[in-house]
């Protein structure tokens, strides 16, 4: 989709989407924490199984489907979505097997280091520089995963595999030419027959934990297509209608949400490590977005002139 960008500084409406959208990525854990019964793959299987359908309802509504088609003829884009399939499937599984071992916090730290990584990635695929606070930011953030490899290195794995699998996949995403839900439908068009031949073994095996052993957990492994696809629409949404400057500082809110409720809900504990690490990464959150700020006031001072 080749929408225009809202002038940086900007809102033009997309603010409550972005809210919208980042406040359910925050909450998820408490609807995956319904499913903690059910095996972590099953869950991720049946999240993509039901996911596909509403896309295709939502395409129809805003007409789409053309840009599903002729994407998933093209062999170079359909490549890039396969491989982005493979990265979103593994990153999906790795954070609901976060929510179900009680490990929010590192799931958290996680999407905290998102941003950072994508900086890096850019300077390193893409040939974006570095400013120095932004370069000063990415420094800080490592001394804090590196008091992490002293002291809490058994969750370590779980915040590095989701921070570089979604920041991978958010740059496969930005390389590929198509839109942000004819992307995703085929993402789990490609995951579909995995995805059944899974749902298919566990119901053959029968262990009473997962799909069609229970009413209420059949609803919710439903729900998790809506789960899906709902933050995603919104998100888009909310990029086509504000800078993604300003999108960016509406990215903490889902980490932030997460760490309170892995903090005081789940009553996970943090370790000292942990708490070190995370101040550094808040501190080089905020240097991060002072820079971005900064840049924004600079594009809108110009806009002005």
């Amino acid at each position: 989709m080749n929408q225009s960008a809202a002038p940086a500084g900007s809102n033009q409406g997309g603010l409550p989407y972005a809210l919208a959208a980042y406040g359910i990525w925050g909450f998820v854990p408490l609807f995956f924490k319904l499913l903690s019964s059910v095996p972590p793959v099953e869950v991720l299987a049946q999240r993509i199984i039901w996911s596909l359908p509403l896309c295709f309802v939502i395409m129809l509504f805003r007409k789409q489907i053309g840009e599903y088609l002729v994407a998933l003829k093209d062999w170079r884009t359909l490549r890039l979505l396969i491989a982005s399939a493979v990265l979103i499937a593994v990153n999906w599984l790795v954070y609901i097997f976060s929510i179900f071992t009680d490990h929010v916090l590192a799931a958290s730290l996680g999407y905290y280091l998102n941003p950072l990584v994508n900086v890096m990635l850019g300077m390193i695929f893409l040939g974006e520089r570095l400013s120095r606070l932004q370069l000063v930011a990415v420094v800080i953030a490592g001394v804090g995963v590196a008091i992490l490899l002293a002291g809490a290195l058994d969750t370590l794995w779980i915040s590095l595999t989701l921070a570089f699998s979604f920041g991978i996949y958010g740059l496969l995403r930005k390389i590929v030419p198509v839109g942000s839900l004819p992307g995703l439908a085929i993402e789990t068009t490609v995951l579909l027959i995995p995805s059944l031949a899974v749902a298919a073994f566990y119901l053959w095996v029968g262990d009473g934990r997962g799909f069609g052993s229970d009413g209420s957990i059949s609803l919710l492994l439903m729900a998790g297509g809506i789960v899906t696809a709902v933050p995603l629409l919104l998100f888009a949404t909310a990029a086509r209608r504000m800078s993604y400057a300003a999108l960016g500082f509406v990215q903490y809110l889902a980490p932030t949400v997460q760490f309170l409720l892995g903090l005081f809900v789940f009553g996970e504990p943090l370790k000292p490590v942990q708490l070190a690490c995370f101040l550094l990464i808040w501190v080089s959150i905020a240097v991060f977005s002072f820079d971005m700020w900064r840049k924004m006031r600079a594009e809108r001072l110009i806009g002005i002139a």
